[in-house]
């Protein structure tokens, strides 16, 4: 199985579990590091994600995962928090977060600079407006950050 039919898979078992347990998936990815295959699950809700929501969701999709067995090779199931400055990758996360501040890092410099922040303005379904700190404006295609992540890592 693919690695995109794997997460694909993976997310149709997850969601109606998460559901049950007032959870929502936040992202799901299936990574090898090193000579290790890791499917990690990440999980929100309202007012955050506790240890014990992520100790019932990886026992309530344990033996969901067991039968129907979309992964070939073994692997470590991590269930988890997306935590702060979680990555934004899916249309969901960009229409989710709104109004917030996140960073955003270029593969390609824009004005001889790869790294801004800012509040993500809008979200079309294709173009994201972000409105940076000296409150120009930027529009770009998600694919052309390395990372668009929330900013809400406060000392």
């Amino acid at each position: 199985m693919a690695k995109g039919n794997t997460v694909a898979a993976v997310w149709d078992i997850a969601q109606p579990i998460a559901d049950s347990l007032g959870l929502e998936i936040w992202d799901i990815r299936f990574i090898k590091e090193g000579s290790d295959w890791f499917l990690r699950i990440f999980i929100d809700k309202d007012g955050g994600v506790t240890i014990e929501d992520c100790e019932n969701m990886s026992r309530a999709i344990d033996k969901p995962l067991d039968e129907a067995d979309p992964i070939e090779q073994s692997y470590c199931l991590e269930v988890s928090s997306p935590g702060l400055e979680r990555d934004l990758t899916r249309e969901t996360h960009f229409e989710a977060c709104q109004g917030e501040k996140i960073k955003v890092r270029f593969i390609r410099a824009i004005n001889n600079k790869r790294e801004y922040k800012g509040v993500l303005e809008s979200f079309d379904g294709k173009m994201i407006t972000l409105r940076c700190e000296d409150e120009t404006a930027i529009g770009f295609e998600p694919k052309e950050a390395s990372y668009i992540k929330l900013d809400d890592f406060d000392f």
